[in-house]
């Protein structure tokens, strides 16, 4: 099964990444509706906030009277004392001032939650859209990537929607209120405020079309150098058996040096484009100082209305500043916007058909129909393939390396589904079944143990999550696992290290022998789960996977004659078809190609060194 870009309509629904990350603020908008109150009500006191040092100017200490309007706000005792007006407004300031500080903190702590919360439920959807794509998008895909997108790009969501299109609503109201004033105000000045948009505008034009295309490669390089990390201390082994520390330090240094630069390069644009921007609102407000100035020498303003003036000069070069600045940090969530949409692109594996059913009660008869496979990039893997295995038989794959063994079992659990031909299991398409469901009667035990980080008892319960302390005792002791975990510390509540560094190959193969125990499915898949053990670990492995296929239906994958001697058929697979079948003394007689493996696998001849069937029979026995 492969990860392809979603339908046309489907697509078209989400066109926009502003409509598309809006959806994310839907189980939010009450909060919303609160932060969107809050912010008009900051401009509102910002509007108000200029007015009481007008008033002291112009009113208290400048001796003007009052207009009538403003008389009936103003308190009797108050106007009888200068001292006690000034105090009365400075106060009446103050209050006004502190109000609007509190409005802010609460309303950037609504914003702060709302947009926490948004990442959080992003980075769930991502994890999820993730663990459904097929096998073959996380074979082809770096895992650094995927930890990427989940752990930075998800901030796109925020850097979007609480850090942009809010401020810059903000910013927008916030210049139509401030100018609307301004203009009641002083029409001359008010239009002169505006000699800066222009220039506003076309450098905020150059400098977003140029820092996209910068943002989008930086996350790329970030994304790089993270990958790095997880390569060289996933081969620690590799590294130190070669003596290459100082190798893949030198590499990592150099992704760093050049992720640096390009960070260091969009870091030293910013600056540059917020220097430009202040030097116009500076220029802006020198000349609307120098006319206003002028006014007040002439006396059509007063000193206390510039001052008002002056204040909202800064409140309309503010939001224009804000929204240069906005936009320019948009540039970035955008970039991590496209990241995301361009993952949730990806269809996941587990979308069932319409009519899919739960693989209930199913007994493990498989078929193979005339089964043909070709990988999304054009390899073609396997063709013309067809074979049963029943309840309680053992059916083993052998072939060079390169003939479609895995891709095969793979067929089955549906990592992939045929290119042509069909899987059945109790007579069903394996495409019709729910694709979790039909999982959940899988047993796989691979070649290389998967175990995570955590305690004994965890990763046996990684087989049936609900299975009680006493069933995952039992399952132990039927993968021969129980003697070496009670001679651990802490037994079954025995913290072990990523991926069971700290156990040997034999016991980590037994726990996941008992793993597959205590899942108790109806089919076995066995990826050689032997090749890489000693003799006697092998036969303690080899004892409980007897005691684990009885009663299943086994395919296994073999590289070893040990492990087919006792199976009940064996194909031979050659160039993605099946060359021979038969059981293991059969082929030995009429098979060249399975000869020519015994040969290598048993008594350690070349494969094109000649054999008599006779030693070949007498080696594989030994």
């Amino acid at each position: 099964m492969t990860d392809s870009v979603k339908d046309p309509e489907t697509v078209n629904a989400t066109d926009g990444l502003f409509g598309w990350m809006l959806q994310y603020l839907r189980p939010y908008r009450n909060r919303v509706a609160v932060l969107a109150v809050l912010l008009v009500s900051e401009i509102v006191l910002g509007a108000l906030q200029p007015w009481p040092l007008a008033v002291v100017i112009d009113y208290v200490l400048g001796g003007k009277a009052f207009p009538s309007w403003a008389m009936p706000w103003i308190p009797a005792f108050a106007l009888d004392h200068r001292l006690t007006l000034l105090v009365f407004i400075v106060v009446a300031g103050v209050v006004l001032q502190v109000v609007n500080q509190l409005v802010s903190a609460y309303g950037t702590q609504v914003q702060v939650d709302t947009g926490q919360r948004m990442v959080y439920d992003l980075r769930g959807k991502l994890f999820q859209h993730l663990t459904a794509l097929g096998l073959n998008h996380h074979i082809t895909t770096s895992t650094a990537d995927a930890v990427y997108r989940v752990d930075v790009d998800a901030y796109a969501i925020e850097n979007l929607v609480m850090s942009g299109l809010f401020p810059l609503a903000t910013s927008v109201i916030a210049l139509t209120v401030m100018f609307g004033i301004l203009m009641r105000l002083n029409v001359t000045i008010a239009l002169l405020s505006l000699t800066v948009v222009p220039f506003m505008y076309l450098c905020l034009r150059y400098y977003t079309k140029t820092l996209v295309n910068r943002e989008e490669k930086v996350k790329e390089l970030e994304a790089k150098l993270l990958g790095r990390l997880y390569e060289t201390f996933g081969a620690m082994k590799l590294v130190k058996s070669f003596a290459r520390e100082p190798y893949e330090l030198n590499r990592y240094r150099t992704n760093g040096v050049q992720t640096m630069d390009a960070r260091i390069a969009i870091t030293w644009q910013q600056s540059l484009f917020s220097v430009v921007v202040s030097t116009i609102t500076i220029l802006g407000t020198a000349l609307v100082v120098i006319v206003g100035g002028d006014y007040v020498m002439t006396g059509r303003l007063t000193i206390g209305q510039l001052t008002v003036v002056i204040s909202y000069l800064a409140a309309v070069y503010g939001p224009l500043s804000a929204i240069a600045h906005t936009t320019g940090q948009l540039q970035g969530a955008l970039a991590g916007t496209k990241r995301v949409r361009a993952m949730f692109a990806l269809v996941p594996e587990t979308i069932d058909a319409p009519d899919a059913i739960d693989a209930v009660d199913i007994t493990g008869d498989i078929r193979v129909e005339d089964v043909g496979f070709t990988y999304p990039s054009g390899a073609r893997v396997l063709h013309d393939i067809t074979f049963a295995a029943q309840p309680g038989e053992v059916v083993a794959l052998v072939g060079l390396t390169g003939a479609g063994k895995t891709t095969l079992v793979s067929l089955i659990p549906r990592f992939y589904d045929p290119t042509v031909g069909r899987v059945t299991i109790d007579g069903i398409d394996v495409r019709k079944y729910r694709v979790r469901s039909l999982r959940e009667k899988i047993s796989i035990v691979l070649q290389d143990p998967v175990l995570f980080a955590g305690t004994i008892a965890d990763n046996l319960r990684y087989g049936r999550l609900d299975a009680t302390d006493q069933e995952v005792e039992q399952a132990a002791r039927a993968a021969h696992a129980h003697e070496f975990i009670a001679r651990l510390p802490n037994g079954y509540q025995t913290e072990i290290a990523q991926a069971g560094g700290s156990l040997s190959g034999g016991e980590r193969q037994r726990l996941s022998v008992a793993r597959a125990i205590l899942k108790n499915a109806p089919i076995l898949i066995l990826d050689e789960p032997t090749s890489s053990l000693d003799s006697i670990s092998e036969e303690i492995v080899f004892a409980a996977l007897r005691r684990l296929r009885t009663g299943r239906t086994t395919i296994v994958i073999a590289h070893r004659l040990s492990t087919v001697r006792d199976a009940d058929r064996i194909l031979v697979l050659d160039g993605g078809e099946i060359a021979a079948q038969g059981r293991h003394e059969d082929l030995l007689k009429s098979s060249q190609l399975y000869r020519r493996m015994c040969a290598r696998l048993s008594v350690g001849k070349s494969l094109d060194e000649p054999e008599s069937v006779d030693e070949l029979i007498e080696a594989a026995k030994r």
